[in-house]
C-alpha cells in the first residue's frame, strides 16, 4: 500500500509547532521540495504488524510513521527527493515476515526496509533481508541484533533492546521493591531475552529470580499460572504483550486481592489500554518501565511537545480524536527517530540508488551521538556502529492517582553492556 498524503491539518499543526527558527529555517525549502516532487522518490518498505497479535503496536506505529515522513517530506525530503512509504502487513508472522522483505525487494524495488517490531518475526525476516542486500532498520527491543544474531544489513538505531534496558532496571528495583522476584513473561524470543537479562541483572544486585513463568503469547486467560507464582514472592515482574493485555492486568489483579507484592511491570503489560479501565485500581502505587513516558511530565521537553503533537496524541498518550484510542507510547517513538536516521545516513552517504546502500549502512555505522531533538525527542542516545544498536535512557514510572508519574531516569552508561558482535567486519 502506497502512503496516501496528508491532511491539511496535520500540516498545520507542524507548522505551527515549529514556530521561531525551526519554521523559519523550513521555509527556504518550499522550492527545493516543488523541486523533489518531479524527482524520483526515496521508497521505504513500511513492514507493518497491521494484524495477528502485534496489530495493536502496528496501528500505532504506521500513524507514527506517517507523521515523521509527513514533516521529513515538508522539510524537503531525503536528498532534495520526496519519501514515499510503501507499506506491507505482515500478519505478526515470521514467515510472512520473509515474504514481506522479498516483496519489497523484488515487487516494489524499496531502497531500505523499516518498522518490524515483534522479535520473531524479526528473526523471521533479516535473513532475506540480507540475502537481498536490503538495509533493514528494525524497530524492535530483542537483543538480536546487538548479540550478534543478524547481519550487518539489519540495525537498530532509533529504539534500546531488552538486555540494556533490564541491566538500567535492576538496580532500582533491587533497592527499592525487593530482591525476591517472580516473572511472567510472553513465551517467545522477546520474553526470553526479558528472562534471560534480567535474571542475571537481579542477581549481579545480591537478589534472585524464585520463579519463571512462561505464557503462550496467544493465550487469553491468564488466571491458571498465577499459582505458580511463590508465597514468599516480594516483587512481581511482569512484562505481556498482545491484545489480552488488559485481561492479563485485570486477571491479575482479581487472583491477588488487597494483599499483592510489589509490582515492577514492562509497560508493554499495558500498552494500548487506558490505565483508568476498571479493575486496574489495583495498579495504583506500582512501577512501570517506559521507553518513553505515556503521560507528559512536568519537565516535558519541547521536543517530546512537538513529536506529541505530531502524532496526534493528547497528554494522557490518547489519540486527541479518541481518549478510549490509547497509544503504544513507550515504543512507536521508534519509528520516528528510525526514519531521522535514515534520512541523516543517506545525506551523509549522498544516497541516489540501490549501488548507494553499503555506503548507507557505512554512513550510519559512523554515527555516535544523537542528542535530544526533534529527530530524538524520546531522549538523547550513543549508538554502537559495531554491534548496529542504540543505547539511551530509561524511565521508571510509579501509578500516582492514576497517572503514571516518571520517578527515575537511567544514565545512558547505566545501558551499555560489552560488545558481542563487530558488524563492520563483515561483508556486503
Amino acid at each position: 500500500m502506497i502512503t496516501p498524503k496528508n491532511n491539511t491539518t496535520r500540516r498545520n499543526v507542524l507548522k505551527t509547532l515549529a514556530g521561531g527558527a525551526a519554521g523559519a529555517a523550513a521555509l527556504p525549502l518550499w522550492s527545493r521540495y516543488a523541486q523533489a516532487q518531479a524527482s524520483e522518490p526515496i521508497k521505504i518498505g513500511f513492514q507493518v504488524h497491521r494484524t495477528g497479535i502485534g496489530a495493536a503496536y502496528g496501528r500505532w506505529y504506521d500513524r507514527t510513521t506517517m507523521a515523521a515522513v509527513d514533516l521529513i517530506n515538508e522539510q524537503g525530503g531525503i536528498n532534495g527527493r520526496p519519501v514515499e512509504i510503501v507499506t506491507e502487513d505482515d500478519g505478526t508472522d515470521p514467515k510472512r515476515g520473509a515474504e514481506v522483505v522479498e516483496k519489497f525487494t523484488n515487487q516494489h524495488g524499496c531502497d531500505v526496509g523499516f518498522g518490524t517490531l515483534f522479535s520473531h518475526v524479526v528473526i523471521g525476516s533479516s535473513p532475506r533481508a540480507g540475502e537481498l542486500k536490503l538495509p533493514y532498520f528494525v524497530v524492535s527491543e530483542g537483543h538480536h541484533v546487538a548479540s550478534g544474531m543478524l547481519n550487518r544489513y539489519t540495525l537498530q538505531p532509533g529504539i534500546t533492546d531488552v538486555k540494556s534496558q533490564v541491566q538500567a532496571m535492576a538496580p532500582f528495583v533491587a533497592e527499592n521493591l525487593g530482591k525476591k522476584v517472580t516473572m511472567v513473561f510472553p513465551d517467545f524470543a522477546f520474553g526470553h531475552d526479558h528472562r534471560d537479562f534480567f535474571t542475571q541483572a537481579i542477581e549481579a544486585q545480591g537478589g534472585e529470580v524464585l520463579a519463571h513463568i512462561a505464557i503462550p503469547p496467544s493465550e487469553t486467560s491468564f488466571t491458571k499460572y498465577f499459582p505458580k507464582i511463590p508465597r514468599e514472592t516480594e516483587v512481581l515482574y511482569h512484562v505481556m504483550v498482545g491484545p489480552a493485555v488488559l485481561t492479563f492486568v485485570k486477571e491479575l489483579g482479581e487472583f491477588f486481592g488487597p494483599s499483592r507484592p510489589e509490582m515492577f511491570g514492562f509497560i508493554d503489560s499495558l500498552e494500548a489500554v487506558d490505565i483508568s479501565s476498571p479493575g486496574l485500581e489495583y495498579l495504583e502505587g506500582t512501577y512501570f518501565w517506559e521507553g518513553n513516558p505515556r503521560h507528559t511530565q512536568d519537565d516535558q521537553s519541547e521536543h517530546d511537545q512537538f513529536y506529541r503533537a505530531a502524532v496526534g496524541v493528547d497528554d494522557r498518550g490518547a489519540s486527541i480524536s479518541d481518549p478510549s484510542d490509547v497509544s503504544t507510547y513507550a515504543h512507536m517513538f521508534g519509528c520516528w527517530e528510525t526514519l531521522h536516521v535514515i534520512k541523516a545516513g543517506m545525506e551523509t552517504a549522498g544516497y541516489q540508488s540501490h549501488a548507494d546502500r553499503a555506503a548507507l549502512i557505512e554512513a550510519v555505522e559512523a554515527m555516535t551521538d544523537m542528542p535530544l531533538s526533534q529527530a530524538h525527542p524520546q531522549g538523547a542516545k550513543l549508538f554502537n556502529g559495531k554491534t548496529h544498536q542504540v543505547f539511551g535512557h530509561q524511565y521508571i514510572s510509579k501509578v500516582t492517582d492514576g497517572k503514571l508519574v516518571k520517578v527515575h531516569t537511567t544514565s545512558i552508561e547505566d545501558t551499555l553492556y560489552p560488545d558481542e558482535v563487530d558488524y563492520t567486519t563483515q561483508s556486503f
